[in-house]
């Protein structure tokens, strides 16, 4: 008789994560790469020299731990925010980690945890349930009503509806939402916290360098709401995802709960001072993000022309609908030098915004292939 407290390897794994498989879009070697929302520009020159510079400097010091408390990094994450938002950010509250993926779980450890619940509303970052299985914490799948104008819409009264009847500890909002692409208004955000008195309310804001123009942020809404803790990231505008750092900005009692849960020097000298230096010619890295507009905003105009429904986007990718088989459809993509991501949302696939030759070439392929629905070789997505 096999023992209840294995699993089918003969690991004592614990029993919420039997079964599951682990999260990772595919990293193929092909010409065009629009599935992963990275930004396809490398780093300029200059940026870059700058960066070895920086990491050149502290080379010797090595030896040491890192600067724990991140000092020097949030002061220039708090002086970037400030002066993009207009809001005034306190260095105080702000966090940094390996990616807003650890940010996130940093936050789920303090206010998470088993016996507690998070809220979400798919489809969202697919990131936030599996976060929340990973630290204990009881995942609730949200709805989004949607409307006429948009299938994936989420209303203040909505939200504020669902939260107020299952009280959770955590609530995620995603603005501008991955997949969608879609952002929310602040009255959504301000409705859900009032709605939800015992949640930490997280607005991720991943993509919101890429929003269009009066777009607000819901660091505007941080003086006098402690619950409440903005997301953000350095990998996809910043065109910095190979250094790994995410970060939030919050009341200063938010981040003192987070060094309870966080390792020992769990960031490194060399993450630490690459980002300073990055940050210190953020302009300069932020110059590509009109180009990506300009694509983004070109792949809606011209999938729809090939009478496809693709949503109307606030990040650098855009949610693709109307495809009769869009497994057929991404393989079919795949085979002519074009990775996308197949989301799992019926008849969509959802493609990132490249180069001005990437989305020549993304249109070219779905010109070809649009309705034939060739299949290809198949691989995991």
């Amino acid at each position: 008789m096999s023992d209840p407290r294995l699993d089918p390897s003969g690991l004592p794994l614990r029993p919420d994560l039997r079964g599951r498989t682990a999260y990772g879009a595919p990293q193929l070697d092909v010409p065009v790469r629009l599935n992963t929302n990275e930004n396809a520009h490398p780093l300029p020159p200059g940026v870059a020299a700058a960066v070895v510079d920086a990491l050149a400097r502290v080379a010797g010091d090595l030896n040491r731990y890192p600067d724990r408390e991140l000092t020097a990094l949030r002061e220039a994450l708090a002086a970037w925010l400030t002066r993009s938002s207009g809001s005034p950010v306190d260095a105080d509250g702000v966090w940094a980690a390996n990616g807003s993926n650890e940010v996130l779980q940093h936050v789920l450890q303090a206010f998470g945890g088993p016996g507690r619940t998070a809220l979400g509303f798919t489809p969202s970052y697919s990131m936030h349930p599996v976060i929340a299985a990973t630290t204990g914490t009881r995942w609730i799948d949200g709805v989004r009503p949607g409307s006429d104008v948009d299938p994936f819409d989420l209303t203040a009264d909505a939200a504020a509806a669902q939260a107020r009847d299952l009280d959770p500890d955590v609530v995620f909002l995603c603005s501008p939402n991955n997949p969608t692409g879609t952002a929310l208004p602040l009255d959504v955000v301000t409705a859900v916290h009032d709605a939800a008195p015992h949640a930490v309310v997280v607005v991720d804001e991943a993509y919101a360098e890429f929003a269009r123009p009066g777009t607000p942020s819901a660091l505007t809404l941080l003086p006098g709401r402690v619950r409440l803790v903005v997301t953000r990231t350095m990998s996809k505008a910043f065109a910095f995802a190979g250094v790994r750092l995410g970060y939030l900005a919050a009341d200063p009692a938010v981040t003192a709960a987070l060094r309870l849960v966080r390792l020992p020097y769990h960031l490194s000298t060399l993450t630490q001072v690459a980002a300073v230096a990055a940050l210190e010619h953020a302009d300069d890295l932020l110059g590509t993000v009109a180009a990506l507009k300009a694509q983004r905003d070109r792949i809606v105009d011209g999938t729809r022309a090939l009478g496809l429904e693709p949503v109307p986007s606030d990040a650098n990718f855009v949610l693709v609908g109307g495809f009769a088989d869009p497994a057929a459809a991404f393989d079919a993509l795949l085979a002519d030098g074009v990775l996308v991501r197949d989301v799992g949302l019926p008849g969509h696939l959802r493609v990132t915004a490249g180069t001005e030759a990437e989305t020549d070439r993304l249109l070219a392929a779905l010109e070809r292939h649009v309705g034939a629905g060739r299949p290809a070789g198949r691989v995991s997505r």
